[in-house]
């Protein structure tokens, strides 16, 4: 499985992006650039981005090639083949933003999935990121291991910081108060049998314990769609058996039931 491009958030407040067209597309592109910072011009020597949304084939093919012979990227509203890069459907609870993208095939499934989202997410999930954000200095503190804050992190993520819980922010500093350096993971090893090969089936608690794994041991068969739900930085080593000896940190046995 891939991904049809490589998601980045990028910063534009304050810098030229290209627009160019008229009609209901242009406007609303026009509110998505407006709405992210940037300053909305039909050109500039120093623009990198450009969305053309001008209705007429040949004249957006030509605008397309102009722009890309100048080194711009080029977002080409309704005609996916000719983007550099596609916009995708925003939940805003900054600084959390979630983005939801198709590619270009379907903007109409990325909107609903996003209205799914809005409704699932409490208003002000941003004040815990935040409130997370401030703790900083108080985490390395209390847990100077960046695998431990991590492990720690998602333990209290996944209980009593519940992004989906409006009241977590107001938890974080009695979250602080009882973090010590014991709350820190002995090397562990947690076997995850696979009952099809199919990653929608893992529970909850064995989808956790991939997202926070610094190592995923398992057979060469196990399909690539689920070692792709560990993070992108954890090892992935192919093996036939786990390992005997204990290793720092979360290791992830994943093996057939």
């Amino acid at each position: 499985m891939s991904w049809p491009g490589l998601p980045v958030l990028v910063k534009v407040t304050g810098q030229p992006v290209i627009l160019l067209g008229e009609g209901e597309a242009a406007d609303a592109k026009r509110r998505v650039l407006e709405r992210a910072g940037a300053r909305v011009v039909t050109d500039h020597p120093d623009a990198r981005l450009a969305i053309v949304a001008i209705e007429e084939d040949a004249a957006a093919v030509a605008a397309v090639e102009r722009l890309r012979a100048r080194g711009v990227l080029v977002n080409a509203v309704d005609r996916p083949t000719l983007c550099d890069f596609t916009l995708p459907a925003v939940v805003d609870r900054s600084p959390v933003l979630i983005a939801v993208a198709t590619g270009g095939v379907s903007a109409g499934l990325a909107a609903a999935v996003r209205q799914r989202l809005e409704a699932l997410l409490p208003a002000n999930l941003g004040r815990l990121a935040d409130a997370l954000f401030a703790a900083r200095d108080r985490l390395r503190a209390a847990l100077p291991d960046g695998g431990e804050r991590r492990r720690a992190i998602g333990a209290a993520l996944a209980g009593e910081l519940n992004p989906l819980d409006g009241a977590s922010a107001g938890r974080v500093e009695g979250w602080l108060d009882d973090l010590t350096e014991a709350t820190a993971v002995d090397p562990t090893l947690v076997p995850i049998l696979l009952r099809s090969p199919d990653p929608d089936d893992l529970t909850l608690r064995e989808a956790r314990w991939l997202a926070l794994a610094d190592r995923v041991f398992h057979p060469p068969d196990i399909p690539a769609a689920m070692l792709e739900r560990a993070r992108a930085d954890a090892a992935r080593i192919a093996c036939d058996a786990p390992p005997g000896d204990e290793l720092p940190g979360l290791s992830v046995w994943v093996g057939w039931a």
